[in-house]
Protein backbone atom coordinates (compact mmCIF):
# COMPACT_ATOMS: atom_id res chain seq x y z
CA UNK A 1 0.00 0.00 0.00
CA UNK A 2 1.69 3.32 -0.87
CA UNK A 3 1.69 6.21 1.99
CA UNK A 4 -0.92 9.07 0.69
CA UNK A 5 0.49 11.96 -0.27
CA UNK A 6 -0.38 15.89 0.06
CA UNK A 7 0.23 18.49 -2.72
CA UNK A 8 1.11 21.76 -1.60
CA UNK A 9 -0.10 24.77 -4.30
CA UNK A 10 1.62 27.42 -4.10
CA UNK A 11 -0.11 30.19 -6.16
CA UNK A 12 1.92 33.36 -8.11
CA UNK A 13 3.22 33.95 -11.24
CA UNK A 14 6.12 32.88 -12.83
CA UNK A 15 8.88 34.67 -13.85
CA UNK A 16 11.33 37.30 -11.95
CA UNK A 17 9.40 40.58 -13.23
CA UNK A 18 6.60 38.81 -10.75
CA UNK A 19 8.98 37.59 -7.93
CA UNK A 20 8.16 39.94 -4.81
CA UNK A 21 4.80 40.57 -5.99
CA UNK A 22 2.33 40.24 -3.21
CA UNK A 23 0.37 38.20 -5.46
CA UNK A 24 3.21 35.94 -5.38
CA UNK A 25 3.48 34.93 -1.75
CA UNK A 26 2.70 31.62 -2.21
CA UNK A 27 5.40 30.84 -4.27
CA UNK A 28 7.42 32.22 -1.79
CA UNK A 29 5.67 29.79 0.81
CA UNK A 30 6.66 27.30 -1.56
CA UNK A 31 9.94 27.73 -2.20
CA UNK A 32 10.74 27.90 2.05
CA UNK A 33 8.91 24.32 2.16
CA UNK A 34 11.63 23.01 -0.68
CA UNK A 35 14.35 24.43 1.44
CA UNK A 36 12.77 22.66 4.28
CA UNK A 37 12.57 19.55 2.45
CA UNK A 38 15.96 19.97 0.96
CA UNK A 39 14.43 19.47 -2.30
CA UNK A 40 15.38 21.34 -5.53
CA UNK A 41 12.49 22.28 -8.29
CA UNK A 42 12.12 19.81 -10.98
CA UNK A 43 9.80 20.18 -13.92
CA UNK A 44 6.76 18.52 -14.22
CA UNK A 45 5.25 17.30 -17.34
CA UNK A 46 2.03 18.50 -15.37
CA UNK A 47 3.05 22.05 -16.37
CA UNK A 48 4.40 22.51 -12.91
CA UNK A 49 7.36 23.02 -10.91
CA UNK A 50 7.84 20.11 -8.24
CA UNK A 51 9.54 19.17 -4.93
CA UNK A 52 8.84 15.84 -3.66
CA UNK A 53 9.57 15.37 -0.07
CA UNK A 54 8.57 15.07 3.54
CA UNK A 55 7.45 17.81 5.76
CA UNK A 56 5.97 17.18 9.31
CA UNK A 57 6.27 13.37 9.02
CA UNK A 58 4.24 13.13 6.14
CA UNK A 59 4.78 12.57 2.25
CA UNK A 60 4.34 15.63 -0.11
CA UNK A 61 4.45 17.31 -3.01
CA UNK A 62 5.07 21.30 -3.52
CA UNK A 63 4.13 22.53 -6.56
CA UNK A 64 4.58 25.95 -8.65
CA UNK A 65 2.40 26.09 -11.52
CA UNK A 66 4.40 27.69 -14.76
CA UNK A 67 1.22 29.78 -15.93
CA UNK A 68 -0.16 32.72 -14.90
CA UNK A 69 -2.69 32.58 -11.94
CA UNK A 70 -5.38 32.81 -13.50
CA UNK A 71 -4.34 29.27 -15.35
CA UNK A 72 -3.04 27.60 -12.11
CA UNK A 73 -5.72 25.12 -11.68
CA UNK A 74 -5.08 22.93 -14.58
CA UNK A 75 -1.63 21.95 -13.48
CA UNK A 76 -2.79 21.67 -9.96
CA UNK A 77 -5.25 19.34 -11.38
CA UNK A 78 -2.87 17.42 -13.36
CA UNK A 79 -0.96 16.88 -10.67
CA UNK A 80 -3.95 15.67 -8.90
CA UNK A 81 -4.56 13.04 -11.30
CA UNK A 82 -0.84 11.84 -11.95
CA UNK A 83 -0.08 11.85 -7.58
CA UNK A 84 -3.85 10.03 -7.31
CA UNK A 85 -4.55 13.10 -4.72
CA UNK A 86 -7.24 13.05 -2.95
CA UNK A 87 -8.67 16.58 -3.15
CA UNK A 88 -9.47 16.97 0.83
CA UNK A 89 -5.52 16.47 0.86
CA UNK A 90 -4.98 19.27 -1.76
CA UNK A 91 -3.43 22.40 0.20
CA UNK A 92 -3.71 26.03 -1.55
CA UNK A 93 -1.21 28.78 -0.25
CA UNK A 94 -2.24 31.80 -1.40
CA UNK A 95 -2.37 35.91 -0.58
CA UNK A 96 -6.01 37.10 0.71
CA UNK A 97 -6.68 40.93 0.10
CA UNK A 98 -9.58 40.55 3.13
CA UNK A 99 -7.43 40.15 5.65
CA UNK A 100 -4.44 42.38 7.40
CA UNK A 101 -1.12 42.46 5.72
CA UNK A 102 0.82 39.35 7.88
CA UNK A 103 -2.35 37.66 9.62
CA UNK A 104 -2.58 33.97 8.42
CA UNK A 105 -6.18 32.35 7.89
CA UNK A 106 -6.89 28.35 7.25
CA UNK A 107 -9.80 27.31 5.87
CA UNK A 108 -11.54 23.70 4.10
CA UNK A 109 -13.21 24.86 1.01
CA UNK A 110 -15.13 28.35 0.12
CA UNK A 111 -15.57 30.58 -2.83
CA UNK A 112 -12.75 32.57 -4.45
CA UNK A 113 -13.74 35.93 -3.48
CA UNK A 114 -12.95 37.34 -6.72
CA UNK A 115 -9.29 35.60 -6.67
CA UNK A 116 -8.12 34.25 -10.08
CA UNK A 117 -5.96 31.43 -8.64
CA UNK A 118 -8.86 30.20 -6.82
CA UNK A 119 -11.06 30.24 -9.23
CA UNK A 120 -8.92 28.30 -12.02
CA UNK A 121 -8.36 25.98 -8.99
CA UNK A 122 -12.03 25.01 -8.56
CA UNK A 123 -13.10 24.81 -11.80
CA UNK A 124 -10.18 22.56 -12.77
CA UNK A 125 -10.48 20.51 -9.92
CA UNK A 126 -14.26 20.09 -10.09
CA UNK A 127 -14.40 21.00 -6.31
CA UNK A 128 -14.15 23.91 -3.49
CA UNK A 129 -13.38 21.41 -0.67
CA UNK A 130 -9.62 21.35 -0.86
CA UNK A 131 -7.68 23.19 1.84
CA UNK A 132 -6.85 26.85 1.56
CA UNK A 133 -3.56 28.71 3.66
CA UNK A 134 -4.21 32.57 3.35
CA UNK A 135 -1.64 35.49 4.07
CA UNK A 136 -2.87 38.41 4.35
CA UNK A 137 -2.03 41.54 1.91
CA UNK A 138 -3.98 43.92 3.01
CA UNK A 139 -7.05 45.97 1.07
CA UNK A 140 -4.98 48.83 -1.52
CA UNK A 141 -4.77 52.30 -0.05
CA UNK A 142 -6.89 54.99 -1.45
CA UNK A 143 -8.49 53.88 -4.67
CA UNK A 144 -5.74 51.72 -6.12
CA UNK A 145 -7.49 48.95 -7.89
CA UNK A 146 -7.29 45.70 -5.81
CA UNK A 147 -5.99 44.04 -9.05
CA UNK A 148 -2.97 46.73 -9.49
CA UNK A 149 -2.22 46.37 -6.19
CA UNK A 150 -1.73 42.66 -5.90
CA UNK A 151 0.48 42.90 -9.00
CA UNK A 152 2.80 45.14 -7.18
CA UNK A 153 5.70 44.33 -4.72
CA UNK A 154 5.64 44.37 -1.34
CA UNK A 155 6.55 47.95 0.29
CA UNK A 156 9.63 48.23 1.63
CA UNK A 157 7.73 48.79 5.32
CA UNK A 158 5.98 45.43 4.74
CA UNK A 159 9.60 43.50 3.24
CA UNK A 160 10.91 44.39 6.93
CA UNK A 161 9.49 41.58 8.49
CA UNK A 162 7.73 39.58 5.34
CA UNK A 163 10.04 36.95 6.07
CA UNK A 164 8.85 36.30 9.14
CA UNK A 165 5.05 36.24 7.86
CA UNK A 166 6.32 33.59 4.95
CA UNK A 167 7.81 31.57 7.81
CA UNK A 168 4.84 31.77 9.68
CA UNK A 169 2.87 30.57 6.88
CA UNK A 170 5.24 27.74 6.17
CA UNK A 171 4.84 26.84 9.55
CA UNK A 172 0.67 26.80 8.98
CA UNK A 173 1.30 24.25 5.92
CA UNK A 174 2.84 22.14 8.53
CA UNK A 175 0.48 21.92 10.33
CA UNK A 176 -2.07 21.01 8.17
CA UNK A 177 -0.26 18.33 6.85
CA UNK A 178 0.08 16.78 10.66
CA UNK A 179 -2.99 17.11 12.37
CA UNK A 180 -7.08 18.21 11.74
CA UNK A 181 -7.97 21.63 10.34
CA UNK A 182 -9.55 22.99 13.78
CA UNK A 183 -6.17 21.98 15.87
CA UNK A 184 -4.01 24.52 13.13
CA UNK A 185 -6.91 26.93 13.12
CA UNK A 186 -6.18 27.02 17.16
CA UNK A 187 -2.56 27.66 16.20
CA UNK A 188 -2.54 30.71 13.89
CA UNK A 189 -5.76 32.16 14.45
CA UNK A 190 -4.65 34.14 17.09
CA UNK A 191 -4.40 38.04 16.76
CA UNK A 192 -1.66 39.60 16.94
Amino acid sequence: MTEPVWLVVGLGNPGPSYAGNRHNIGFMVADLLAGRVGGRWKAHKGRADLVEGRLAGARVLLAKPKCFMNLSGGPAASLRDFFKVPVERIVAVHDELDIPYGTIRLKSGGGDNGHNGLRSLTASLGSRDYLRVRVGIGRPPGRQDPADFVLKDFSAAERKDLGFHVDRAADAVEALLSGPLEAAQNTFHVDR
